[in-house]
């Protein structure tokens, strides 16, 4: 039995080393580092952290990679990176940002992330506002099934618990209504960067 544990936490802690590889051992071998570090780029992927990965990956097979080849398409991935729909895109998806845009294009692709950052943060908090309401209703349902065969002397309690709910639900649906301005400001927002990601943002009277 002690030996088949040990069977079972040597497979186990084998996945968790492969799960950490960014390359296969047969992508290692038949590696365009060109091809690689442009992928890379147009991922937004840290540089050092990203070759060091690989480099650490393909230990195993004793391949060192080309780190001046897969530069070269890392900088040509990171030019597809690093503009404003992309940034706007990556923000939406709820991407991290890792700092890598040269100054020159760095503030377009924020200008985007931050915007879908913010309208997928809001669309996140209306979703859980959402569930929170739906929880606490279905729980309200519970209580009134329970209510109808409840002795005496627990149907205060019951009925004072429905009572909290119905005032956290009335204050839910207020926040709803909130972040769903909110949102639609922002999407409102995100359809104008759309149809002019590289013009500045316009500016509103009395701001």
């Amino acid at each position: 039995m002690l030996r088949l544990l040990f069977a079972f936490a040597a497979i186990g802690f084998s996945l968790f080393l492969a799960s950490c590889n960014t390359l296969s051992k047969e992508e290692c071998i038949a590696a365009d580092w060109r091809v690689i570090g442009e992928s890379d780029g147009a991922a937004g992927y840290e540089p050092q952290e990203r070759f060091a990965a690989h480099a650490k990956s393909c230990e195993r097979v004793k391949i060192v990679p080309d780190q001046t080849i897969w530069y070269q398409g890392y900088q040509a991935g990171l030019a597809r990176y690093c503009t404003p729909m992309s940034g706007l895109m990556h923000g939406q998806a709820g991407h991290g940002y890792s700092n890598v845009c040269p100054p020159a294009t760095a503030a377009g692709f924020l200008r985007g992330y931050t915007l879908g950052n913010r309208q997928n943060s809001l669309q996140s908090r209306l979703s859980s506002l959402q569930s929170d309401y739906g929880s606490k209703e279905a729980e309200i349902d519970d209580l009134s099934r329970k209510l109808k065969d409840a002795p005496d002397a627990d149907r205060h309690d019951i009925r004072r618990r429905m009572d909290d709910l119905e005032d956290d639900m009335r204050r839910v649906r207020r926040e709803q209504r909130d972040v769903q301005d909110e949102l639609d400001d922002a999407s409102a927002e995100v359809q104008w960067f759309q149809q002019n990601p590289n013009a500045p943002p316009p500016v509103i009277p009395g701001y």
